[in-house]
């Protein structure tokens, strides 16, 4: 991995490992997860300008009144979804919300390929680019209403949504495979919840 992976200064191991140490005492405890928030570069996700606040435990502008998730969040998620499937490998994953494709990122190793559905296209366009930057390949992206999941590849063994919805949308829940995990935060804007359901 070149040096604009690694980082350097504010983007550096060191300041992600601060990261990491924050995420552990806030209860995460898959230790591959917290692994894979230690290697993926954060600082490629967002704008040059707030690449030294990349590795802070909090989300941050992308553009188009958008946010890369704070790291935690996608840690508990991707805890979640893997606690989900009781160590199961997951074979499919629809992602809705590929944003800047953070989360994605996190996401591929674990699974054996992720279909992300994002409907702000320029978004998509760039989180492809970053994607295919870092060579994660088993990842199919799609611009489309998300709340509509992607239903020409379903089922799926796992569903991490990035919006809040005001409750589960039916469609994804025909989608989910029988004993499926869909991690999801219900309710809108304000006060939300994250909620595991299953088949």
């Amino acid at each position: 991995m070149n040096e604009r992976h690694h980082g350097i200064g504010m983007t550096s191991a060191r300041t992600r490992e601060r990261l990491i140490d924050r995420l552990k005492s806030e209860g995460v405890t898959n230790l591959a997860v917290l692994d894979r928030l230690r290697a993926v570069p954060r600082h490629l996700f967002v704008d040059e300008a707030l690449a030294s606040r990349a590795y802070e435990d909090t989300a941050l502008p992308i553009g188009f009144s958008q946010t890369i998730s704070q790291p935690y969040i996608v840690a508990i998620m991707t805890e979640a979804l893997l606690a989900g499937a009781a160590g199961k490998k997951l074979t499919r994953v629809l992602e809705i919300g590929t944003g800047c494709g953070y989360q994605t990122a996190v996401l591929a190793p674990f699974v054996q390929h992720v279909y992300s559905v994002e409907r702000i296209q320029p978004l998509l366009q760039r989180a492809r680019g970053k994607l295919a930057e870092l060579k994660i390949s088993n990842v199919s992206l799609r611009h489309a209403d998300g709340w509509h999941g992607w239903r020409s590849q379903a089922p799926f063994q796992g569903i991490l949504v990035a919006a809040a919805p005001e409750q589960v949308p039916p469609e994804l829940c025909e989608q989910l495979d029988e004993g499926g995990c869909m991690v999801i935060p219900i309710g809108g804007r304000g006060r939300q919840t994250l909620r595991l359901s299953g088949q």
